[in-house]
């Protein structure tokens, strides 16, 4: 008997959407992280982008548990000496809030190529609408099955 090895070029993608609307932050960020990966699919492969389209709507929805709002911060610099830039999760919400979801998911995946490509998979949209339509995407389901019962 052969061991079955995935080839990047057979990996069957879908698109699946999400309201985040009154979601916590960091359980929504878990769930779209492992579908971004595949680890849904029997066919999941740690060294391969084997992960479905994810389109998020509604992002500045998102809830947060105890003080985060305020507390909660997200750094970055400038490049210049002394240009660290420090934003609250309430300012983000303010001017970005698709980017508390981005910064959420994208701590969840591995660094690297391999998870700079799942991340191009992350659709984030701020409010209702969003521009994929063609792709048919469905509604992620409550639950993907990840172990066996």
């Amino acid at each position: 008997m052969k061991t079955f090895h995935l080839k990047s070029e057979e990996v069957q993608r879908s698109w699946y959407l999400v309201d985040a609307d009154g979601q916590i932050l960091g359980r929504l960020a878990s769930r779209i992280a492992s579908v971004l990966r595949g680890k849904h699919k029997p066919v999941f492969s740690p060294h391969l982008d084997t992960g479905d389209f994810v389109i998020v709507v509604n992002a500045e929805k998102v809830q947060v548990t105890g003080k985060k709002e305020s507390q909660k911060t997200y750094f970055r610099h400038t490049g210049y000496p002394g240009g660290d830039r420090y934003t609250t999760l309430s300012e983000m919400r303010k001017k970005h809030p698709e980017r508390i979801l981005y910064h959420a998911v994208k701590g969840m995946l591995p660094r690297g190529s391999l998870g700079r490509d799942q991340l191009r998979k992350l659709k984030i949209y701020a409010r209702s609408e969003h521009p994929h339509e063609a792709q048919c995407p469905v509604p992620l389901p409550e639950r993907f099955n990840l172990r066996s019962e």
